[in-house]
């Protein structure tokens, strides 16, 4: 039940990430840190079959003015897999909201890319008090907005699939065919079970079946960014529009990029994620 800190490692020659693992009651957590403790907190959760990882183009350009914290949710990355573990939404957005009590954080604006975005919103449901403000990267806001897979191929039914079928599995998350996709994601997919892909995969899609994401945002008054790769091929890029139901939310289409705008272009994504972070920051006390 404590934080156990590992040694500071390096991330490209330039940015230094403490790494570090939380013990709660259903398994253990892997935490990464970078930027001065006493900046202003910003949370990132990936998204599905993702890890920590997934930020690394875009954590130095945040470090200077914020805390950032990144967490591997349970069954991802360097986190615990349990065969038993409760990999339902907000079971992911109650662990998030502990690691954050863990290491002393109070407020947080909170960030969220693809289905980490509705991880996202199910902490701001749970902890208003912590989360000032959210920003969701490429997060479909209903299930309508899916746009399905060509073929079943698309899919990873065997288990533990090859490097070719987990690149067919992540093309859709680019832009462009032919992008050559990072050899850590298909670490990240590598590292989970065929269990904790697909019980993470249908807990997204459980959660926005039972209510749409701008519906349950609507409620809460947190201030609100949205970006979209205008050429994400796993969700309607017209569908970002829906967010404008949330009265104040500022939602910008990024054209040329896919699903993956923090892989595809960092600076670009940074520099609207930065301007918005910044005005809604709270200084740790």
């Amino acid at each position: 039940m404590t934080v156990s800190d590992g040694v500071p490692h390096v991330n490209r020659g330039a940015e230094t990430t403490e790494h570090s693992t939380l013990s709660l009651d259903d398994g253990d957590i892997h935490v990464c840190q970078g930027g001065p403790r006493d900046a202003p907190a910003l949370l990132l959760i990936h998204g599905s079959a993702s890890s920590t990882r997934s930020w690394d183009p875009l954590v130095s350009m945040l470090t200077g003015s914020h805390r950032v914290i990144r967490i591997d949710l349970l069954g991802h990355g360097r986190s615990a897999k349990p065969a038993d573990g409760g990999y339902a939404i907000p079971d992911q957005a109650r662990r998030a909201g502990v690691a954050l009590d863990r290491l002393g954080v109070e407020h947080a604006v909170v960030v969220g890319h693809s289905s980490g975005g509705v991880v996202a919103t199910a902490l701001a449901e749970q902890r208003p008090d912590l989360v000032t403000a959210l920003a969701l990267i490429n997060t479909g806001p209903s299930l309508n907005a899916f746009i399905a897979p060509e073929s079943a191929a698309a899919g990873l039914s065997q288990w533990p699939p090859t490097d070719e079928q987990i690149r067919r599995f992540a093309s859709t998350a680019f832009s462009r065919a032919g992008y050559r996709i990072p050899p850590e994601l298909l670490d990240d997919v590598r590292r989970m079970t065929h269990h904790t892909l697909t019980a993470t995969m249908r807990a997204t899609h459980d959660y926005l079946g039972q209510r749409a994401l701008p519906d349950r945002l609507k409620a809460l008054g947190q201030p609100l960014l949205v970006l979209f790769g205008e050429e994400d091929r796993r969700w309607r890029s017209a569908s970002a529009a829906d967010y404008r139901a949330v009265a104040g939310a500022k939602v910008e289409l990024l054209p040329g990029l896919g699903h993956s705008p923090i892989l595809e272009d960092p600076p670009r994504t940074a520099t609207p994620l930065l301007a918005f972070t910044t005005t809604h920051a709270v200084r740790a006390e």
